[in-house]
């Protein structure tokens, strides 16, 4: 919904950088929680806290280190590494300069970052190396090092960030001179440390839960694998590539193999790459030629189509999908961007419509994400998604999905795609051309529920570690409340 406000032009020489966008001067506007120019004098600025002696580090030649990029995919909320990219001196000689201790407090140079800060109180980091994506600090000693970390994840401290301190376009960045000006309680290291221990059973029992969570793919991999009689791991054999299903798996290794000229001519159009002829996209080959097939273009009740470059109008109310907005288990609703009825009366092949299932088309890493559409809404989709629309007396549309994100399914998009780095592409005719599963609808209805329910579970799951963290936001909340004049 459009907002509208007012303020003094006394108001924007307040800002050290005079910004005049809406976004800020808005949140400051409604914003209860201020820290980043308040001038209570029970807060205390974090240039007062931190400091970034780094501590140079002689890293070796030929050595493979694990680097970790700032951003979505290599640590989560919690600031758990969950991935890293093999790295050598060689690689990135600028990257390997500083020893990252457990005595520092890193915090997120991007806006993007799903953590804000980073403090790794018991894992070995003599192998790790962060990207320039960090600002690494040390902690003064009279200071909790975790309770300054807790204050700086909190929702409304990464809303401050967000709003107040981010520089950019595009790829937002907070500059390391304007997050030294933020202000935190300024609390009695013995206050401090009572805080801390009430947070971190907290914090313990945020660890158990998410010990419990088993990743979405890997559940449906595991269903599948019991129906279709292949080992449910086979996905780690397959290993990580461009597109999005292949994630979850680990890093491919070099691998030598050998194969026959007969092997080539099981592609429509000869193909003699890697991709399609290795050892694993064979075994899942045969495990395809084994069960009962056909293919997409059996089930659909119109050609499939690609969307349209949208024609933006600020005034309008018609959202637009994304590559961006497909998120492998719903679709995000961009507030946004958007069109007007004109647009999207007009281009008929990019309507979305209640069940049309999405897939991404466009782009390493984000191609073959695939959603459907549950609910009554006009959407509008880019020309990076393509609309498949499959007759559903015939075809279980949730069957569809969960296959595509199996092992099964997604190695036919990973096999398929053509182009390189950033440009891959999943044309229409290979989408049409995949092979499903034929079964009869009791049969997929059947596996959609015992999938619905393991994912049920794990949503239940996700809501106790999210009821969790707010709890630790409350109860910094309530600290900085009281100081507060």
């Amino acid at each position: 919904m459009l907002k509208t406000f007012t303020i003094n032009f006394s108001d924007i020489s307040e800002d050290f950088y005079l910004r005049t966008d809406s976004k800020y001067h808005s949140f400051l506007f409604s914003s209860d929680w201020n820290l980043f120019n308040s001038k209570n004098n029970n807060l205390i600025a974090l240039k007062n806290i931190l400091s970034d002696d780094y501590v140079l580090f002689d890293y070796k030649k030929n050595e493979h280190y694990k680097g970790i990029p700032t951003g979505q995919t290599y640590i989560d909320k919690d600031g758990e590494i969950i991935d890293f990219k093999t790295i050598t001196l060689e690689d990135h000689p600028a990257r390997l300069k500083y020893k990252i201790s457990n005595q520092n407090i890193l915090i997120s140079s991007l806006r993007l970052a799903k953590s804000p800060a980073l403090f790794f109180e018991n894992k070995n980091l003599s192998n790790y190396v962060f990207s320039n994506g960090f600002y690494i600090f040390d902690v003064k000693k009279t200071w909790n090092i975790k309770f300054v970390l807790y204050i700086l994840r909190t929702k409304k401290l990464k809303d401050i960030l967000d709003n107040n301190v981010y520089r950019g376009i595009g790829i937002s960045a907070y500059k390391k001179e304007d997050l030294l000006k933020i202000k935190i309680p300024l609390i009695a290291k013995p206050k401090q440390d009572q805080i801390v221990a009430q947070i971190e059973p907290i914090e313990k029992k945020i660890k158990e839960l998410k010990a419990q969570i088993i990743q979405p793919q890997k559940i449906i991999n595991k269903v599948f694998a019991k129906e279709f009689g292949f080992d449910e791991n086979l996905y780690n054999q397959f290993g990580k590539g461009m597109t999005a299903g292949t994630q979850i798996a680990e890093n491919r290794k070099l691998r030598v193999f050998k194969t026959v000229f007969s092997e080539f001519t099981k592609s429509d159009i000869l193909r003699c790459s890697t991709r399609f002829s290795n050892p694993a996209n064979r075994k899942l080959t045969n495990i395809l030629n084994n069960i009962k097939t056909l293919t997409i273009k059996n089930i659909l009740t119109r050609p499939i189509r690609r969307g349209a470059s949208p024609k933006y109008n600020p005034d309008g109310d018609i959202p637009v999908v994304k590559t961006g907005h497909l998120k492998n288990g719903y679709i995000e609703i961009s507030q946004e961007e958007f069109v007007d009825n004109t647009f999207y009366n007009s281009s008929i092949r990019s309507q979305i419509k209640k069940g049309d299932i999405l897939i991404a088309s466009t782009g390493k890493i984000s191609l073959g994400k695939i959603d459907l559409l549950e609910e009554k809404q006009k959407l509008a989709a880019d020309g990076h998604i393509s609309i498949i629309k499959i007759n559903d007396k015939k075809y279980n549309c949730l069957f569809f999905i969960y296959f595509f994100r199996s092992v099964l399914g997604y190695f036919q998009i990973e096999r398929d795609f053509t182009g390189t780095t950033n440009q891959i592409e999943l044309g229409v005719n290979e989408i049409s051309n995949f092979k499903i599963p034929n079964i009869p609808l009791p049969a997929q209805q059947k596996i959609v529920d015992e999938i619905k329910s393991e994912l049920e579970n794990q949503e239940q799951l996700e809501k106790q570690i999210k009821n969790q963290r707010n709890n630790i936001d409350r109860l910094i909340e309530n600290i900085i409340n009281k100081l507060r004049d």
